[in-house]
């Protein structure tokens, strides 16, 4: 028999069910009686453990954390458990049956979770020894599935796994794991609608053991969703159907083709479960992607989406104030121009482009990608080399952002069948992989991919279609489309970024890497990392079958972020603006301190480069103008063109409408935003 589960030293608050909260009042939430929590109390006190009650509404949940605080010093774990029946037909339903329903079971599990949230999260660094924080939500079928004469009581309870789900994905850096439990057990709410078979058969104790699971440190589950009762414990997912793509080219699209495709639309036959927003996401790109081939359909109507750089090796937000360019897409903007380079036209050689591969590949970033902005690729062909089965195609692009150079990229490009010409082995211009050292990994990560890797890549500018053309792959040999070897590589490079270079893209050098065997979408990639100075030697598998993918693979790490450098500008306007507001803070910066009590940082930029920096210092003080790289911390940094930042100051464009449109940038506290009328009022004196 396996080792008991332990909860020694953990602390737990159950909610209702005449448990350690416990009003006591009638199934209504009418009246109060210190009897049901008093007597689960004195329950546990005779099995050796601790307890106390507490009679307070879960509408105060700071009551009730603070008497587990109080009694205890921490709280571990919270089980919502509370709740009242005001059941009536729709028809029927008061205001007063609707309100009081939402306030014990959504307002009060709310007001709970929130008064713990904190002390979870303290726990979490370390400032006591906890193993683990949780939270579980009870749930009920009937917010799952309805049931007559409860529309207030379904409503709350999906309510309540919407809360459940998403302080599952808040929580879960954090080790707070979040879970949702539709229970069906006799209790004061049930023993009066149920016989008193099914009341033997619905025994407490019968879901008890699942909650205690969910509650335990070696338990990982997070945002689950659970059905238990009478012995049995299942688990939910949502299901959707494949759907059915109803734009087309140059026609609106009309309820009539919604008729027209109704079954299809509704038909279940290769279902997906997305489990999150992404996954949903990812769903409807695929099958977006499955179209674009089909006559009459068009490409991309999410260009928006497909345009996302760093999407299909990992997912992130525009609107994130850490918001950057994954490095690893300095390839996708460099593969044009090599298509362009005449690859296909070398004299003396006949390329088949269903037996082109990518050999190898070298990236170096000479300074973290622009989040937008023109980008311009010039191409070279530097060497041809003979393998004997295949020749390989030396090619070096560098890639420029105005007259700055931002990264080189050497592609080498395998051609099957193409060799034995009597050319060179080897050639002095190649950058080499290098093996990794002979020790056991410094560290390892292992992450999924999933059935729709290859159609999301895709969206980020990489269209080949072997990548996603069953009749293409066959004639390159695959049996089905395979995952681009860039996709891999671009998974290698985030995991090593994220382990040894704080996620930072400024920390990010170069990356080298050769190509051995393809790796099918949903397969899962094992990154294995050496750590030998500011080098990080790497190898990946496809951990279903062990086979290596990448080889001889190194990532350089700069030192440090490269600090940002000024880039020479002539007459910029927003200088002008910035010396007055020097002399307005001279003149009366107490005041102004007083009123915006914040550190407000500028960078201006012109023809996409940095042109100057500016902070605003009114957090405390007399106040004060810095120009220049600032040696503290901002609450909120804006970046703006010259241009852009005289058209706001000017009154001539809307901040709102500039921050949609990215011509404003704000990194910090974006509500500090508001403050910036106190400081550019009075335009037309600035």
């Amino acid at each position: 028999m396996s080792a008991p589960l332990t909860f020694d030293g953990k602390v737990v608050l159950v909610t209702g069910a005449g448990g350690v909260n416990d009003l006591g009042g009638n199934t209504k939430g009418e009246g109060k009686n210190s009897a049901a929590a008093d007597k689960v109390v004195e329950e546990i006190k005779a099995k050796g453990g601790k307890a106390v009650a507490n009679y307070d509404s879960v509408e105060d949940g700071d009551k009730l954390i603070q008497s587990a605080l109080d009694a205890y010093g921490k709280i571990d774990i919270v089980i919502n458990n509370a709740g009242i029946l005001r059941d009536r037909t729709f028809g029927r339903l008061s205001d007063l049956d609707w309100d009081l329903i939402h306030r014990v079971h959504l307002r009060g599990s709310f007001k709970v979770t929130k008064a713990a949230w904190n002390h979870m999260k303290k726990q979490k660094f370390g400032r006591q020894v906890v193993c683990y924080t949780l939270i579980i939500m009870t749930c009920s079928a009937a917010g799952i599935y309805g049931n007559f004469g409860q529309s207030n009581y379904s409503a709350a309870k999906l309510g309540l796994l919407g809360l459940s789900n998403t302080l599952a994905l808040e929580g879960r850096a954090l080790n707070i794991h979040c879970n949702t439990i539709a229970p069906i057990a006799r209790s004061r709410l049930t023993q009066n609608i149920l016989s008193a078979d099914m009341l033997e058969t619905l025994k407490p104790e019968y879901v008890a053991p699942l909650v205690l699971w969910l509650c335990h440190e070696q338990c990982e589950e997070n945002g689950g969703l659970f059905e238990v009762g009478a012995g049995w414990v299942g688990k939910l997912r949502w299901e959707r159907s494949p759907g059915h793509v109803l734009l087309q080219k140059n026609q609106p699209m009309s309820p009539e083709a919604v008729r027209d495709q109704w079954d299809s639309i509704c038909s279940f036959q290769d279902s997906t479960h997305p489990g999150s927003i992404d996954q949903s996401l990812m769903n409807m790109l695929e099958m977006l992607s499955k179209e674009q081939a089909d006559e009459g359909l068009v490409a991309n109507p999410t260009s928006s989406l497909g345009n996302n750089p760093a999407m299909a090796v990992g997912y992130l937000y525009e609107g994130h104030e850490n918001f950057a360019c994954l490095p690893t897409f300095g390839v996708i903007i460099s593969q044009a121009a090599v298509m362009d380079s005449g690859l296909t036209s070398i004299p003396g050689l006949n390329i088949d482009v269903t037996q082109v591969l990518h050999g190898e590949h070298y990236l170096k970033c000479m300074q973290p990608l622009p989040t937008s902005g023109t980008l311009v690729s010039k191409a070279s062909i530097v060497d041809l080399l003979d393998k004997g089965s295949g020749a390989i195609i030396v090619i070096n692009v560098k890639t420029y952002h105005g007259q700055q150079l931002v990264c080189n990229n050497q592609w080498s490009v395998f051609v099957v069948g193409g060799g034995g010409f009597g050319g060179k082995k080897s050639s002095p211009h190649t950058e080499n992989t290098v093996l990794p050292p002979s020790r056991e990994p410094d560290a390892v990560v292992v992450e999924a991919t999933t059935k729709e890797q290859a159609a999301l890549y895709r969206l980020s500018g990489d269209r080949n279609p072997l990548h996603i053309d069953p009749n293409f792959s066959a004639m390159g040999g695959f049996k089905e489309p395979i995952l681009h070897g860039l996709c891999s590589f671009g998974f290698a490079s985030r995991h090593i970024l994220k382990h040894y270079g704080n996620n930072d893209p400024a920390r990010f050098c170069a990356i080298k890497v050769r190509f051995v065997k393809p790796v099918l979408p949903g397969q899962s990639l094992r990154t294995e990392m050496w750590k030998e100075g500011n080098r990080v030697h790497f190898q990946c598998k496809v951990k279903e079958t062990g086979n290596l993918t990448l080889s001889g693979g190194y990532v350089d790490l700069y030192e440090e972020a490269n600090p940002k450098s000024l880039q020479p500008a002539a007459d910029l306007q927003s200088g002008l603006v910035f010396a007055e507001i020097g002399r307005r803070i001279a003149a009366s910066g107490p005041a102004l301190v007083e009123k915006v009590k914040a550190v407000i940082s500028w960078e201006i930029t012109q023809d996409g480069q940095t042109a100057a920096l500016w902070t605003i210092d009114l957090k405390s003080g007399p106040g004060a103008l810095i120009k220049g790289p600032y040696s503290g911390k901002a609450d909120l940094t804006i970046t703006a063109s010259d241009a852009d930042f005289m058209a706001l100051v000017q009154g001539k464009v809307n901040p709102q409408q500039a921050f949609m449109a990215g011509k404003l940038k704000l990194k910090g506290n974006i509500m500090l935003g508001q403050k910036l009328d106190v400081i550019l009022k009075d335009f037309a004196k600035l």
